[in-house]
């Protein structure tokens, strides 16, 4: 239970500065931040561990920059404002 709390909080702080630091406006709500810097964190996760077997915890550097990937690439696909 503690581990999902933790998730859940980390995901909104990461998804914020996510959205913070990106130009231009994200509209999502507080659901979607959340997913948005869980997703962050599991890409910069499978990047930073470089085929390894163990998944490693990203940095939270890392998080943000997996996060601002994330809504890059579904600004491309056409997915979001």
């Amino acid at each position: 239970m503690i581990n999902i709390l933790s998730a859940i909080i980390s995901g909104l702080i990461i998804g914020a500065l996510a959205r913070f630091f990106y130009p231009g406006a994200v509209d999502m709500g507080w659901i979607a931040t959340i997913l948005l810097g869980v997703g962050g964190s599991l890409l910069a996760g499978l990047v930073t561990s470089r085929g390894q077997r163990e998944f490693h915890g990203a940095g939270c550097l890392a998080s943000v920059i997996g996060a601002i990937v994330l809504i890059l690439v579904g600004r491309l696909l056409g997915i979001g404002g």
